[in-house]
C-alpha cells in the first residue's frame, strides 16, 4: 500500500543521512590527519560517531514530519531542517565533550566539521530525496492508478495525486456517472462510466484502484472490489469523512472492531508514559537537588531587596483530565495584592527588576521541577493555564480542552515553536493549541529530546516574548 511506500521511503533516507554524517566525520578526520598531521591530537573517534549518530537520530523526527514534502524540500527547506540537525549533532557532540572532560579534540577541527555537515546536509536535502525515489521506485514498482466515484471528489485529490508521483503513483484517469468538468479533466483523463472498469484496468494495466468516497450503493461498491480481486489491483477507499466532520478522524482498530476517534493518543500506552516518567524524574531529581537549593537563596536574598514577601508563587493550574494543581514559580512580582487572572504584559509594573530577569531567562519556572518530580507535572506539555483561562480559552477554541489528555509541562512544543507569553489575540491562541494538539497525538521520545534540546537554546538565547 501507499502509506507503505512512504513511510518505508522516509525511513530509508533517514538511515542513508544518519550514515553519511558518521561517514563524513570519518573522512573528515582522515582529511585532516592526512594534511595537517600534528593539528588532529589522538581522540576516540569511535565515540564521537556514536555521538553524531544519536544526534542524527534525535532528528529523525523532523525528517518525519517533512516526509509528505520531502522530495519538494529544495534549498530553502533543506537548509532549515539541515540546522535543526546540526544543532542536535552538536549538543550531543558538546555532551559527551563535557561527560568525558576531553579537550583533546580540536576546537576548530569540530567547528568546520559541523560547518560543512550543514552545508552537506543542505545538498542531500534538497537533491537526494527525489533521486532515491526514483531508484526505490523504478518503472517495475510503477502503479498506475485510476480513481473512481463522484466527479467532483477528484479536486479533494488533486494535491495528493499531484504529489505522489515520487512513490511509482501514476495517474491513468478516473470512472465517473457524473459529467466532468473541465478543471476535474485537467486533473485527470476522464476515462468513461464505472461500468467501464474492468475493460479500463486490462486496457492499461491497472495496479491500483481507488474509490474516491463513500457510496451508499453497497452492491456497487462491492462489484468493484470483486473486479479489482480478480485482476489483482489493490483497492483503497479515500476515506472523506474528516470534511463531512470537518476535522480528522483516526482508524483504531481494538478487540476486533473498528472505531474512529478524534485524535491518536500515544500516552495513553503505559510503556510510552513509563518511558516519559523515565525522563522526567532523569531530569527533575538533578534539577530539584542540585540547583534549585542555590537559586533558593540567590532568589530569597534579591526579594528580600526589591520585593519583600513569599519566595514562591503558588496558584491553582489546569492539570491532566481537567484536574487541578498548585504550581510552583519563584514570584517575579510585588506582592501586593493584583488580579491573578490578568496576564503578564511586555513592561508590567507588577514586576520587579530581578523579576524581569528571572521572567526572560525562565528562571522562575525551575520550581516547577518540584511539580515534575511529585507527578503532577511533566518537563514536557502543553502549558498549564489558571482555571479561570482555561474556561476562557475553551470558548474561543473550540478543541481547547484536548490539551488536559496529557500532563501539562514545564515547557512544550508551542512554545519552542514561538507562542509563549501573553495571548493577545484569538489567532495566537489557535496557533497555540494546534502545537499542542499536534504534541497529544504525535507524541514521541525523541519529540521530547527534540523539545528539551530547543527549551535550552533558548534558555540561553530567550526570545521577544520572553517577558
Amino acid at each position: 500500500m501507499i502509506a507503505y511506500r512512504q513511510r518505508g521511503f522516509v525511513n530509508v533516507y533517514a538511515f542513508i543521512i544518519n550514515g553519511m554524517a558518521v561517514a563524513f566525520l570519518l573522512f573528515y578526520a582522515q582529511v585532516v590527519l592526512w594534511k595537517y598531521p600534528e593539528s588532529l591530537a589522538p581522540v576516540n573517534l569511535l565515540a564521537y560517531c556514536i555521538a553524531v549518530f544519536v544526534g542524527m537520530a534525535a532528528s529523525i523526527g523532523d525528517v518525519r514530519q517533512k516526509g509528505y514534502t520531502l522530495h519538494l524540500l529544495g534549498w530553502f527547506g533543506g537548509g532549515g531542517l539541515a540546522a535543526r540537525q546540526v544543532f542536535y549533532v552538536a549538543a550531543c557532540i558538546f555532551a559527551l565533550m563535557f561527560a568525558t572532560r576531553d579537550r583533546a579534540l580540536s576546537r576548530l577541527f569540530l567547528g568546520t566539521y559541523l560547518f560543512l555537515l550543514g552545508g552537506l546536509l543542505t545538498f542531500l536535502h534538497a537533491k537526494f530525496p527525489r533521486f532515491l525515489a526514483k531508484g526505490l521506485f523504478a518503472d517495475n514498482a510503477k502503479a498506475p492508478t485510476i480513481f473512481v466515484g463522484r466527479a467532483g471528489d477528484m479536486e479533494e485529490l488533486d494535491d495528493w495525486i499531484s504529489n505522489r508521483g515520487h512513490l511509482g503513483i501514476r495517474p491513468m484517469g478516473f470512472l465517473s456517472e457524473d459529467k466532468p468538468s473541465r478543471a476535474e479533466r485537467a486533473i485527470a483523463p476522464y476515462l468513461g462510466r464505472i461500468g467501464n472498469l474492468e475493460a479500463v484496468i486490462e486496457k492499461h494495466r491497472i495496479r491500483q484502484v481507488v474509490l474516491m468516497g463513500w457510496m451508499s450503493d453497497v452492491e456497487k461498491v462491492e462489484r468493484i472490489i470483486e473486479i479489482c480481486e480478480k485482476e489483482g489491483c489493490r483497492f483503497m477507499i479515500h476515506n472523506n469523512l474528516d470534511a463531512r466532520f470537518a476535522r480528522p478522524l483516526i482508524p483504531v482498530q481494538e478487540g476486533g472492531r473498528h472505531f474512529l476517534a478524534l485524535q491518536d493518543e500515544p500516552l495513553e500506552d503505559p510503556f510510552n508514559r513509563m518511558c516519559k516518567r523515565f525522563m522526567d524524574i532523569c531530569i527533575s531529581l538533578p534539577v530539584v537537588v542540585f540547583i534549585i537549593p542555590p537559586l533558593f537563596v540567590w532568589v530569597w536574598l534579591m526579594q528580600r531587596w526589591q520585593a519583600p514577601g513569599p519566595v514562591f508563587f503558588v496558584r491553582p493550574r489546569g492539570g491532566i483530565n481537567r484536574t487541578t494543581f498548585n504550581m510552583l514559580k519563584f514570584r517575579s512580582m510585588y506582592s501586593a495584592e493584583h488580579d491573578i487572572n490578568r496576564q503578564a504584559t511586555e513592561g508590567d509594573s507588577r514586576v520587579y527588576s530581578f523579576g524581569q530577569f528571572l521572567r526572560r531567562t525562565s528562571l522562575d519556572e525551575f520550581p516547577q521541577f518540584i511539580n515534575v518530580l511529585f507527578g503532577s507535572m511533566s518537563v514536557v506539555g502543553p502549558r498549564p493555564h489558571l482555571p479561570q483561562h482555561d474556561a476562557d480559552f475553551s470558548e474561543i477554541n473550540r478543541s481547547y480542552r484536548i490539551r488536559s489528555l496529557v500532563k501539562p509541562g514545564i515547557t512544550g512544543l508551542a512554545q519552542v515553536s514561538g507562542f509563549r507569553g501573553e495571548i493577545t489575540e484569538p489567532e495566537k491562541l489557535h496557533q497555540r493549541v494546534y502545537w499542542d494538539l499536534y504534541y497529544v497525538t504525535h507524541w514521541s521520545f525523541a519529540l521530547d529530546i527534540q523539545i528539551v534540546l530547543r527549551t535550552a537554546c533558548q534558555v540561553v538565547f530567550p526570545p521577544k516574548s520572553a517577558y
